[in-house]
Parts: C-alpha cells; sequence; structure tokens
C-alpha cells in the first residue's frame, strides 16, 4: 500500500499564476509577491509560474498501489519510476521536495489523459514529497530514498505523453514547450481569502496589482513609464479610473532640469517663498526610503516637479479616489474623514504605521502610504515618538497666497485627514497621469 495525501476542501484554495507585460514593456522580468495577509514575500522571474499552496485540510489517506499513483520501488536506493492515471489532459507540475519544503526537482509536463510514466534518479537519502498537480487532479505521495551518494545528480526523466497502456512505454523525453525549456515552479504559501501585492518589472518600468486569488489565472502588468527629472523611475498602480505614482516623489529637479534647493535650516526653511525640498530630520536614509518632503512653492513651480505625462494630484483628485474607496465619505468634510480610508492606503506589515489593531495598514488597494511624518511651517519637524506619527500629501490645489489642500494619514486614526496648511509646511508627494 502506498501512503498517498489526498487534499479535501482546500485543493480550491491551491492556483497557478503566470505573468505578461502589456503597454511600455512586453516582457515581465521579476514579480515581487508579498502576501499582505500573513507578512510573507518572495521574487521570481517573470517567466516563471508562481503556484499557491495551502496546507489547511490536508488528511492522509490509503489508496491501493494500482488507483492514481505510484512509485516503485518505495524506498529506493535512488533511482525510481513513477506512475500515475490522469483524469484529463493538460499541463501538470511535476515537483519533489525534502521534508523541510525545499524543492529538489520541478518540471512542467504537458499530459494525455491515462496512463504516464517517468523515472527519477539521483535522490539523496532521505524522506520527499512528491507533488503532480494539473487543473483538475492533485496527488502528493510519500518517496523514501536510501542513497546515501548517488552516481549522479538528481533529474527526472519523463517518457513521451499519450495516454500509454500499461507496459508500453516510447523511448525518449518529451518538450515541455516549443523551446524545448523547463518553466521554473515557485511555491508560496496561501490561504483562501489572502490578499497579493504583486510588482512586475520590466527594465525600468514597474507595475502594482493587488490580487485576491480565487482561480487560477495570468496577471497582466500594464507597464507606464514614470520617471523624473533625476532618473528615478516610479512603480505605478491602477486606482479605480486612475493610475497613481506607488511611491512618494524623489526629485531634486525640475522636469526643466533646474536645481529644488534642499533647504535644511529650520529658520530659513520657515521664511521661504519660493521652492524647497528636505529629508525628515534631513536623513538622507529618509528621502532614500520615504521620499522627500517639499514646500507648495516646489508643487505650484511653473517649471514642474512632476516626471513628464503625470502632475501632483489635485484635492478634486483625491476626492475621486476617496469616493471610490468608500462612496459614503463626505469630501467636502475638513478633518477626518472616511472611516476606513487610511487603513485602505497605509502599508501595512513591518511599519511605523503600528499603534493599534483598528488604525494600522491594509494597503488594499496597493497605494502603500509610508509614515513619512513632516515638517511644520516654521521649519520644525512633527513631534513623533520613534518617528511614527503622521505622513502628509500635498495637492496641486491651493486655497489662498498663504495656504494650500494637503492629506494626511495619521498612526492612531484609521480615516484620512482633509484640511488645508501653510504653503511653507513639507509634506509628501504623490502624482497622477494626465489624462
Amino acid at each position: 500500500m502506498l501512503m498517498v495525501i489526498a487534499v479535501f476542501n482546500s485543493y480550491s484554495q491551491n492556483y497557478q499564476l503566470d505573468f505578461k507585460g502589456t503597454g511600455a514593456g512586453t516582457t515581465v522580468d521579476s514579480v515581487k509577491v508579498e502576501n499582505l495577509s500573513q507578512c510573507t514575500g518572495l521574487t521570481l522571474a517573470g517567466s516563471d509560474t508562481l503556484i499557491l499552496s495551502s496546507s489547511v485540510g490536508i488528511n492522509e489517506e490509503l489508496y491501493p498501489n494500482d488507483r492514481h499513483l505510484n512509485i516503485y520501488p518505495n524506498p529506493s536506493s535512488g533511482n525510481c519510476s513513477v506512475e500515475l492515471e490522469t483524469t484529463s489532459a493538460g499541463i501538470a507540475y511535476i515537483v519533489l521536495y525534502d521534508i523541510s519544503g525545499k524543492i529538489i526537482l520541478q518540471k512542467k509536463e504537458f499530459m494525455q489523459e491515462g496512463h504516464q510514466r517517468f523515472v527519477l534518479h539521483g535522490i539523496q537519502a532521505g524522506v520527499y514529497y512528491l507533488d503532480i498537480e494539473a487543473t483538475k487532479y492533485l496527488y502528493t505521495a510519500k518517496l523514501i530514498s536510501t542513497a546515501s551518494n548517488p552516481d549522479q545528480p538528481p533529474v527526472i526523466n519523463s517518457e513521451p505523453s499519450g495516454g500509454t497502456k500499461k507496459g508500453h512505454y516510447p523511448k525518449g523525453p518529451t518538450p515541455l514547450n516549443d523551446s524545448g525549456k523547463t518553466k521554473s515552479l515557485t511555491y508560496m504559501q496561501f490561504n483562501a481569502g489572502d490578499t497579493l501585492k504583486l510588482t512586475g518589472k520590466s527594465g525600468n518600468y514597474r507595475t502594482v496589482c493587488i490580487l485576491i486569488p480565487n482561480q487560477s489565472q495570468t496577471v497582466t502588468f500594464n507597464f507606464i513609464q514614470c520617471t523624473d527629472a533625476d532618473s528615478n523611475h516610479y512603480a505605478v498602480v491602477q486606482i479605480g479610473s486612475q493610475l497613481w505614482m506607488q511611491e512618494n516623489l524623489k526629485t531634486t529637479k525640475y522636469r526643466d532640469g533646474s536645481d529644488i534647493p534642499n533647504v535644511t535650516d529650520s529658520a530659513t526653511w520657515g521664511n521661504l517663498s519660493t521652492g524647497a525640498w528636505c529629508d525628515y530630520h534631513n536623513l538622507p536614509s529618509e528621502g532614500a526610503y520615504y521620499g522627500h518632503l517639499y514646500n507648495f512653492y516646489a508643487v505650484a513651480d511653473t517649471r514642474n516637479i512632476s516626471p513628464p505625462g503625470w502632475h501632483v494630484a489635485s484635492n478634486h483628485e483625491w476626492n475621486v479616489m476617496e469616493k471610490f474607496l468608500d462612496p459614503t465619505v463626505d469630501t467636502t468634510a475638513l478633518g477626518g474623514t472616511g472611516h476606513l480610508i487610511g487603513r485602505i492606503l497605509k502599508e501595512g506589515c513591518v511599519t511605523r504605521w503600528e499603534y493599534m489593531d483598528s488604525t494600522y495598514g491594509l494597503n488594499a488597494v496597493g497605494f502603500t502610504a509610508l509614515c513619512t511624518n513632516y515638517r511644520t511651517a516654521t521649519g520644525a519637524w512633527s513631534l513623533a515618538p520613534d518617528n511614527n506619527h503622521d505622513g502628509s500629501f500635498w495637492t496641486a490645489t491651493s486655497v489662498n497666497t498663504s495656504s494650500a489642500w494637503f492629506r494626511s494619514l495619521r498612526w492612531c486614526y484609521s480615516d484620512i485627514y482633509s484640511l488645508y496648511s501653510f504653503k511653507r509646511a513639507g509634506s509628501s508627494v504623490r502624482c497622477i497621469r494626465d489624462n
């Protein structure tokens, strides 16, 4: 009797994600995957397949050797044959991993319906599990090897697919695709309902997608150029009908190449009526990760602070996003509004936003608002224990000669704060794509 692990109730939680690009880049170089529900992550090649697999609800059952999957001899001396009966034709993924979860071998194979056979060679002594997964079936078998020093590295040799009858096995391997190359598989633990943040990269372009997978699918990244005068390349994210920069602005130049002054002295900052930028507490490490802080004069300068094809989001454009996130929000209210909008926009997991369970970030649409802190109109720094206070964003909308609209996310609230501030204050900047 061969022990086979049968997956009940959780099989619907095992999905395959492939990736493709469109727009400014059609080749996906890499994909950064962040499970925002579990605060885990990994990076894989854009040509690879991501297997989302859940271990919830796994039970062990005994099946006869001639049903579904058969490994012999088992235990083996490092070499063994594998036979299985497939219930439908299609792509199958063959993965051998050790008891720690480390992948030893992997292969993608097109299999016809019927009887299949392949062989494993060079398996080092130990206990392993063999997964064979396709859209309509998933078989997992325990494999034991006693070979302490195999005479060759581990390898899978496939017999040609074709639904052969038992005992009739044509010679030679079957190519996995037109190029004959094996597509690598990357596994990630996943539970039903988990939210994934996927960042696809193609050259200098990066696009973020938020996904709650409920089926196997191909994720398409629409790559858009977003590059400032300092040649900083920004990731972008679609939120409703709007395309936003997914990162805070870092430029030290206007679009025409002229410099934006870096003003570090507090007294000088508090008396400015022209554009300037700084890093929080004048720390370059803050600017490198969280973006620079700008006064409103830099935002409004006709030389333009935004990347070509982009502009600083207006007060109205912030309202549009707020209505998309919460149709009940009162966009005319001053102060805190939109009970959950702050949590929707804030980054989650390892973050300076951590305060209480009801206010930490969910990052539910990929905006990834960082806890940047700010500089006051007098040049002082925000009062922030452990630098974990608020984050604020300028809009492009002036109120009068001395004030302009801004948005703030606060560490101890779950809403978004809408008000106006002195133009001499220092805040972060997000841009939105031109229509």
